[in-house]
């Protein structure tokens, strides 16, 4: 049962990157939308789509624009898919790509500070 979910999600998830990258009219949805993940209710009812919006500065509308258009992106999902119910979208923000990046950014700042404290140089002005 819990594959068959995944295969779902997999699918909706590939339908709506694919008419994302096709691009939207709508001036908010501005930047690079990424589909990050998709859930797929049990029913198939509703889905919850989480993007990833770069620029982060257009988050907040283009967020906005896409859930505006959810009606015509959810349309355009059944003509790409083959399902028995299509399900009523609804976009979140996802933040752990920028999370991850903070994180990255920590341990690349450790570990510079590392190098510079163990390099000969500072070995040697204490010397």
């Amino acid at each position: 049962m819990m594959r068959h979910q995944e295969q779902i999600d997999a699918v909706v998830h590939r339908g709506i990157q694919k008419i994302l990258g096709r691009g939207l009219s709508d001036p908010r949805i501005r930047g690079l939308v990424s589909v990050v993940r998709v859930s797929v209710s049990p029913d198939s009812s509703e889905a919850r789509v989480w993007c990833s919006v770069l620029p982060a500065k257009h988050a907040g509308a283009s967020l906005h624009g896409l859930n505006a258009a959810a009606g015509w992106i959810g349309r355009r999902l059944a003509d790409e898919v083959r399902m028995r119910r299509v399900p009523r979208l609804k976009f979140l923000l996802d933040e752990s790509i920028k999370k991850e990046a903070r994180v990255l950014g920590a341990i690349q700042e450790a570990v510079r500070r590392e190098d510079q404290s163990s390099s000969p140089d500072s070995e040697e002005a204490t010397s």
